[in-house]
């Protein structure tokens, strides 16, 4: 299987909370209150399970700690599922109007899961 992903992914472990859903042309979906868990994430984007059953091409808000005092705050874009049995989907998010200055971050948390791996 061809490699897409525009970033490296790491692995991590979040739990989010998704209240309100929306698209550009002010649809709304709100009080959804879907539980996920975040399995990775990239410079690019996130992925990660829940069961709830989300609508591709929405928009939820996200803060993410990344660990010491970095939280960062993005638009998220889901752009795919994919069912992983009867309870859980997979799903695929892109980072959406993120600073790439912000990238930095990204890297420091890349260096951090190095160190650990190597002692």
């Amino acid at each position: 299987m061809e490699e897409r992903r525009k970033s490296k992914r790491m692995p991590i472990r979040l739990s989010l909370e998704i209240s309100d859903l929306y698209k550009q042309d002010y649809v709304k979906v709100a009080n959804i209150n879907a539980p996920i868990e975040v399995l990775n994430i990239s410079k690019s984007g996130i992925g990660f399970r829940s069961e709830s059953k989300l609508p591709i091409g929405y928009y939820f808000n996200a803060s993410i700690n990344l660990g010491d005092k970095e939280t960062l705050h993005s638009v998220v874009k889901i752009i795919r599922s994919q069912p992983i049995d009867d309870k859980l989907t997979m799903y695929g998010c892109e980072f959406v109007g993120m600073a790439e200055v912000l990238s930095f971050v990204f890297d420091a948390y890349d260096y951090k899961l190095g160190e650990k791996e190597s002692g």
